[in-house]
């Protein structure tokens, strides 16, 4: 990121290099940084749990930690969950509805974790509260050593690297949804409630996050070890094409929405 700043701010570069290096940087966020963090964020011990942190920083996506530990495995599959997307919802619209409300149920899910310990809201316990302030606290050192240009340059990486995590969650749950009892009670997650890919590409290059069946089935199980399930919906070919296909709704709804009738 401070290669990416100074080389922006002290050379005459043409734009095309700019949006280049950025949407290299914000690759490497999605990729790398909020990917890992995602990994960091469900083991247990304190020191990962703050390099996932760390980690999700340079996306402007702390707020993660706390939706997508408590609140996505808790909700996946149902129409309670902003990052399950649902059967002919674009992925433009997907992306609004995800970012947003998974930043407010962050929110709320915090606020309910402080009740239950009678602590208020505002108390420096406030996991959400600290994550905006080191969020600001990045921007505003940026902006100090950078100038307005670094600003905007860390804030556009920063939005390439979480839409990238947005595009990956809407490829892995895309109309899918589990049952619901006669109590409401929804069944449990099973290995059929998220999309497989065990295509060599994106295996390697996003750290087994395409068996994300058993991800989902077993979130502590490490990534190293996740297993491949032949009952898991299979996606039409790996991450990297998935990602590009949804980008094209109508042909994306053309390729999987017979994928999810048929399960159904």
């Amino acid at each position: 990121m401070v290669f990416l700043l100074y080389n922006i701010t002290t050379r005459d570069l043409a734009t095309y290099e700019i949006t280049g290096m950025i949407l290299n940087v914000g690759l490497l966020i999605g990729t790398i940084g909020i990917n890992v963090g995602h990994e960091l964020g469900h083991r247990t011990t304190k020191g990962e749990q703050l390099l996932a942190q760390a980690l999700l920083m340079f996306g402007l996506y702390m707020h993660f930690f706390i939706e997508h530990n408590r609140g996505h495995h808790r909700h996946v599959a149902t129409p309670l969950d902003p990052a399950t997307s649902r059967k002919n919802q674009t992925i433009y619209t997907f992306w609004v509805r995800s970012t947003v409300l998974s930043w407010w149920h962050a929110w709320a899910l915090e606020a309910e974790r402080l009740k239950k310990l009678n602590v208020s809201v505002f108390s420096v316990q406030n996991q959400m509260l600290r994550f905006q302030l080191v969020q600001l606290a990045y921007l505003a050192l940026v902006y100090v050593g950078f100038g307005f240009t670094g600003l905007w340059v860390v804030i556009a990486a920063a939005v390439f690297g979480f839409l990238m995590l947005e595009t990956v969650n809407y490829i892995e749950h895309y109309g899918l949804v589990r049952q619901q009892n006669a109590n409401g009670h929804y069944e449990p997650v099973l290995p059929i409630h998220s999309w497989n890919s065990n295509h060599e590409l994106g295996r390697i290059f996003l750290y087994e996050l395409t068996r994300h069946s058993d991800h989902h089935y077993r979130a502590t199980r490490k990534y190293q070890v996740l297993r491949a399930f032949e009952e898991s919906p299979q996606l039409p070919s790996g991450y990297p094409a998935c990602m590009i296909l949804a980008l094209f709704p109508p042909v994306w709804f053309a390729v999987m929405n017979p994928r999810v009738e048929a399960l159904e």
